[in-house]
């Protein structure tokens, strides 16, 4: 089963056959995506091409080849288009003497909103990411966490259908990252196409389990992470059980074709290598429960994003 053969919802961000060049080097080759609603979490190596992604979907650069769209419209053509559109830069650019709330009412005023209203969605925006306390200190006296909120609340103050968030948990404590992580998920389960480039793989498997992976600024994947780790068939599972007598455990599960080997790691705890991590998950306690024992914990490093996202990067 191909990993590209796995498709993302339609809709709202599209790229047709997209390559950017900068001088001789090429940013993106031939891209062809399609993102709906929900939050997607955009991944790769430094240098990979997502952040030139970000900005041809944000209007700020024109692609060599292939066609931009957001909400069908061309991003960098058609400025009427980003109104829909929210972005959350990696890097800061501040008016540094403004507060909280003049920085994101102001922005918010760029996008057509009256004094009045933009004063309201402001304030609503700059709730939702918990700075209605430190909102009316000035952005120069902000630590870099407080700027990473507002930063985000610009982002969202005008009820943008499609949000694009680079880095957006850069500079913020562990209260913070879980405040803004549940925010991204109700921005997407809203309906809106959320898009988080992030390094930090665990945080982005919190916000979602549907990806795109990019690298050499080609498209290696993108959807289900699940799905995507289940097409990779010649790549095995490896499981960790702790169990009482591992040994018979072992012996018994060595029967099965879909067990490859297995290893006693430490006293109790016995590593197997399976092709069926779903068939596995029935058959160990099974095993377990036939010698009268029971299996006290079941994990397995190689089901999760991180797993994957070293496979694709290490593949050419």
């Amino acid at each position: 089963m191909s990993l590209d053969a796995l498709h993302v919802a339609k809709g709202m961000l599209e790229a047709r056959g997209v390559s950017k060049m900068f001088g001789q080097v090429r940013a993106l080759n031939d891209v062809d995506l399609d993102l709906g609603p929900g939050v997607t979490g955009l991944l790769g190596p430094n240098g990979s091409g997502k952040s030139t992604l970000m900005k041809l979907f944000a209007g700020q650069l024109l692609p060599e080849t292939g066609q931009v769209r957001l909400l069908g419209a061309d991003p960098f053509r058609e400025p009427k288009a980003l109104r829909a559109l929210g972005l959350c830069p990696e890097q800061d650019k501040f008016y540094e003497d403004l507060t909280g709330f003049e920085f994101v009412e102001a922005l918010t005023r760029l996008h057509g909103f009256s004094a009045r209203d933009a004063r309201t969605h402001a304030a609503k925006a700059i709730e939702r990411v918990g700075m209605t306390r430190d909102g009316v200190k000035r952005l120069e006296a902000m630590s870099r966490g407080m700027r990473q909120r507002i930063k985000i609340a610009q982002a969202i103050a005008h009820d943008p259908q499609v949000v694009l968030l680079d880095e957006p948990l850069n500079g913020a404590d562990p209260v913070a990252r879980a405040d803004l992580i549940a925010l991204v998920k109700v921005l997407g389960d809203e309906g809106r196409c959320v898009v988080v480039s992030s390094h930090v793989l665990h945080e982005v498997e919190a916000m979602t389990h549907r990806v795109v992976f990019i690298r050499f600024g080609r498209l290696r994947a993108f959807g289900d992470v699940l799905r995507l780790r289940r097409a990779l068939e010649d790549r095995p599972y490896r499981i960790r059980v702790e169990v009482d007598r591992p040994r018979e455990v072992a012996a018994r599960l060595m029967q099965l074709p879909h067990v490859r080997a297995t290893q006693l790691v430490d006293g109790e705890l016995l590593e197997l290598t399976t092709t069926d991590l779903d068939a596995a998950a029935f058959d160990v306690p099974a095993a377990a429960t036939a010698l009268g024992t029971v299996v006290r914990r079941f994990t397995s490093p190689d089901a999760d994003l991180e797993s994957l996202y070293r496979y694709l990067i290490q593949q050419r």
